[in-house]
């Protein structure tokens, strides 16, 4: 039975998730949510998911949401992507979490002030603030790289798979991966990954299909 992943191409929760899933080779196909046109907030979606938020993963019977929960399921049905050793699992939810407070929240926070808003709209005090928190993040994980090609053990896991979710947009919102060599080499390493695809080109729905 296809999994269905409930998603849509600008969400780099959804990315998670359906990277996970692709590299993973499981067989699953996305089913398109149409966030900007008020489609999570619907009694639809509502009973799918009553927090309103994609991603949503629909295997058989099980149903999950939230991204970081979708990956380890998806981990504990493959066996790939959670560490090779207890320690390696503990740290590999570490990044997780650290991922989900520091860096996933502030940095899609951001790129959608920046870019999804329409320009009176946005709040030049909350980006510049935001933009502060995206840079410290993201100087953590480039010091975290550096001498390393995955962020935890020698392979990827769902630490990489989680924190790189936001960082192969094209749109704009405080990140130059020139500045940063470490986290650029690990993007590349994780582009090179068997199955990897661009977010545009793994799940429907992107800024062109709105112009």
């Amino acid at each position: 039975m296809t999994i269905q992943l409930y998603c849509f191409g600008e969400s780099g929760n959804s990315y998670k998730a359906a990277l996970t899933l692709e590299l993973a080779g499981l067989d699953w196909a996305p089913v398109f949510v149409d966030f900007f046109n008020g489609e999570a907030r619907g009694p639809a979606f509502r009973a799918l998911n009553p927090m309103g938020e994609a991603p949503v993963m629909v295997d058989g019977d099980i149903t999950l949401s939230q991204s970081g929960v979708i990956q380890y399921y998806v981990a504990e049905k493959t066996g790939r992507f959670d560490g090779a050793t207890e320690a390696e699992r503990r740290d590999v939810m570490r990044w997780m979490f650290w991922d989900n407070h520091k860096m996933s929240s502030q940095a899609g926070a951001l790129r959608f002030m920046m870019n999804f808003l329409p320009e009176e709209k946005r709040p030049a005090e909350a980006i510049n603030w935001l933009t502060g928190r995206v840079r410290a993040a993201l100087t953590t994980l480039d010091h975290a790289l550096e001498g390393r090609d995955w962020l935890v053990g020698g392979a990827p896991t769902l630490a990489d798979l989680a924190c790189c979710g936001y960082l192969y947009y094209p749109e704009p919102f405080g990140f130059d991966r020139a500045a940063l060599p470490n986290i650029d080499r690990w993007l590349d390493g994780i582009a090179a990954l068997p199955g990897w695809k661009h977010p545009y080109d793994l799940m429907p729905g992107s800024p062109t299909d709105r112009a």
